[in-house]
């Protein structure tokens, strides 16, 4: 396996992608860029590291940012439990270490949001320990040449794909490797269609050698359900009405607009009233469509039915609930659907 390894590294050195996160590669550069790539591509994630390390530095810098302002700069990205953790993490690494990222694999899977893959990578791509990150790419290409029957979530396959790519790592090569692997996953060794015949590792390939590339791993995705729902959109003169969610679940302490989700022999507008009712303590009279979209996240598929409705009396305002100037509405992190509904509220009417 140390062959493999050091033909991978090899590879690399005359095939690395030009990543902006590795011209520097500081404890925090390589913490932020990871937990932006968790279920993003990389290409969505170069903009949007490269204005948040231009805002924000590093550690203490983040640390003195609101979550409001961490949340509109993570905006479009989705998964923005990811945007709070990384906050709640850099305050605590003021707090506890003096605003350096520590190097204690114990210290670091001690941080909100740190995993044993982000420990991981921390440690190797930043500090030099010689351990292997085991993300979505490393796991796929060791399954594939070792020919391992399964998904790569299941705890048998990860544990022998650990094991045999600890074993390929070249001493003192630790940050090279592992990145070797996470291009030549991209690159080569792709999710659907591995380009094989461009790889150089197909003769220690026991997948390529029984016609299972394709095959392996197994999908372990479910298919999303589908669910409906509808929004208020409350205007007076340019201003538009919008509440805060909870600091728990899906789009925690994310702005919105008033709604929820359409009950079986509900219509989308019955539903507005219901959860207007509801939630607001108001009645709502839905007066016209302004938009009918699809969205999806990672369970669901929605699609969201938006009503301009005439403003009534009684809608509270306080610290969660308040009016919005249009103009101002870019300052409020949203979900992306909800954001969608802003944008047809700003295109001229026909």
């Amino acid at each position: 396996m140390t062959g493999i390894g050091r033909r991978l590294v090899r590879w690399y050195e005359g095939n690395a992608r030009d990543l902006p996160w590795r011209k520097n590669p500081t404890p925090y550069r390589v913490w932020v860029s990871e937990v932006m790539l968790q279920q993003t591509a990389v290409s969505t994630v170069i903009p949007y590291f490269e204005r948040w390390v231009k805002r924000w530095p590093g550690v203490p810098s983040l640390a003195r940012a609101t979550e409001q302002e961490a949340l509109a700069a993570w905006e479009g990205m989705g998964y923005y439990r990811r945007a709070s953790n990384l906050l709640r993490a850099a305050r605590q690494v003021v707090r506890r270490h003096g605003g350096r990222v520590p190097s204690s694999r114990k210290e670091l899977l001690a941080l909100p949001g740190i995993g044993p893959y982000i420990a991981s990578a921390i440690r190797s791509l930043a500090f030099g320990e010689d351990e292997v990150a085991l993300d979505a790419n490393v796991i796929r290409v060791f399954m594939r040449l070792l020919a391992l029957d399964g998904t790569g979530t299941d705890s048998s396959v990860r544990t022998r794909v650990g094991e045999r790519a600890a074993a390929g790592l070249p001493p003192g090569k630790s940050a090279r490797y592992n990145q070797a692997l996470m291009d030549f996953g991209s690159l080569i060794c792709r999710p659907r269609r591995p380009r094989c015949g461009e790889c150089f590792l197909t003769k220690h390939c026991k997948a390529f050698r029984r016609g299972m590339q394709y095959d392996i791993p197994r999908p372990s995705h479910k298919p999303s359900r589908k669910i409906r729902t509808a929004v208020a959109v409350f205007l007076r003169d340019d201003e538009v009405y919008i509440q805060q969610r909870s600091s728990a679940g899906l789009f925690a302490r994310m702005w919105e607009f008033p709604g929820g989700k359409v009950r079986d022999g509900e219509t989308p507008a019955q539903t507005l009233r219901r959860e207007c009712r509801e939630e607001l303590g108001v009645n709502c009279r839905p007066s016209r469509k302004l938009a009918e979209l699809t969205h999806y996240t990672t369970v669901f598929q929605v699609r969201l039915h938006a009503f301009v409705c005439i403003p009534p009396e009684g809608l509270p305002t306080d610290r969660t609930h308040r009016w919005v100037s249009l103009a101002e509405l870019d300052r409020y992190p949203m979900p992306s659907a909800n954001r969608q509904v802003v944008e047809k509220l700003h295109e001229p009417a026909s």
